[in-house]
């Protein structure tokens, strides 16, 4: 007999069925490693997909419903090639319930303590399977929100920011356990009317995710978030460390990064022309990994950055 599926939380950590204001987004992302970096992946999902050219262009003659732009974003890092999917859909691939997010065949899903991720996707340009689940277990929750602009337009919730993932894939074969991380970023309006650039990371490590978050607004404001979560003292802020310059990226981003002890980069996990995606490694902790984000938005806005991306990033319906 087969085992029933686990009882749902009357109330998740975080909801999918957040309103999402007309011409805004909502995204969830979580990602994790194995303990020895060599596995990883990211799963976004959007309403409002911000980085979408489609979307781009369909706001810039009025408001837009975002949900008719919606995504799932799958990346899985592994030895011997990595894989990348992101088709985005129209709502009628959409289902937005409080415990469940759901587009075209991939969806997360809260069932008991858990948020699992079922994926049955295309990569993009070459149409290879990326089908499989992950599990993502909390371990420490957060509630709070953070505003990344002066005018409280852009808010952040690092969800789990400490938790434990399983990850199994069939296409292509993947297994691994390691630690993960869970947050939601909103807005009612889109991040290249109010940002410049940021950059973000988090790495993890004895029970605890050290996170830090520096934006830097088109009206030349910054907002900069140091913070600490862990097990034992819940959320702690903490001083922002020196800056780290970071060699440009492929396509040229500038990129900076903070963190108290000194880095190198293990290996680049996303290269695109307004945005990278890299593993980091802390010397003198020795075993330490960071995944660190850079967005450029003003490299975003330019007309031949978008006219490329409907190759990795193509739109049924």
């Amino acid at each position: 007999m087969a085992a029933p599926d686990p009882v749902q939380h009357q109330d998740p950590p975080i909801g999918f069925d957040a309103d999402v204001p007309p011409s805004g987004y909502r995204w969830w992302y979580l990602d994790g490693l194995s303990d020895d970096g060599r596995y990883g992946f990211v799963v976004i999902a959007f309403v409002g997909s911000v980085f979408s050219p489609y979307y781009f262009r369909a706001r810039q003659s009025g408001p837009v419903d975002p949900e008719d732009f919606c995504a799932i974003n799958v990346c899985l890092y592994k030895p011997g090639g990595d894989r990348w999917s992101m088709t985005e859909h129209s709502r009628r691939a959409l289902t937005r319930e409080r415990h469940r997010f759901q587009v075209a065949g991939s969806r997360l899903e809260w069932r008991g303590d858990a948020l699992d991720v079922d994926v049955d996707e295309r990569t993009a340009p070459f149409r290879r399977r990326l089908r499989g689940h992950i599990r993502l277990l909390p371990k420490v929750l957060n509630s709070r929100r953070f505003e990344l602009d002066s005018g409280g337009r852009h808010g952040w919730q690092p969800v789990a920011p400490v938790a434990s993932v399983e990850l199994s894939f069939e296409h292509p074969r993947v297994e691994f356990e390691g630690h993960a991380y869970l947050d939601s970023n909103d807005g009612s309006r889109m991040l290249e009317l109010d940002f410049d650039n940021w950059h973000w990371s988090r790495s993890s490590e004895n029970s605890a995710t050290t996170l830090y978050y520096v934006a830097e607004e088109n009206r030349g404001n910054s907002r900069a978030l140091a913070l600490r979560f862990s097990e034992q003292a819940g959320c702690e802020s903490l001083e922002l460390p020196r800056e780290q310059p970071l060699q440009r990226s492929g396509w040229r981003i500038e990129r900076v990064a903070r963190d108290a002890d000194d880095l190198s980069v293990v290996r680049a996990l996303e290269d695109t022309p307004f945005y990278a995606r890299t593993l980091l490694r802390a010397e003198d902790s020795g075993s330490r990994l960071c995944v660190h984000e850079s967005l450029d938005m003003r490299r975003f806005q330019k007309a031949w950055v978008r006219s490329l991306l409907p190759f990795r990033m193509p739109r049924q319906g």
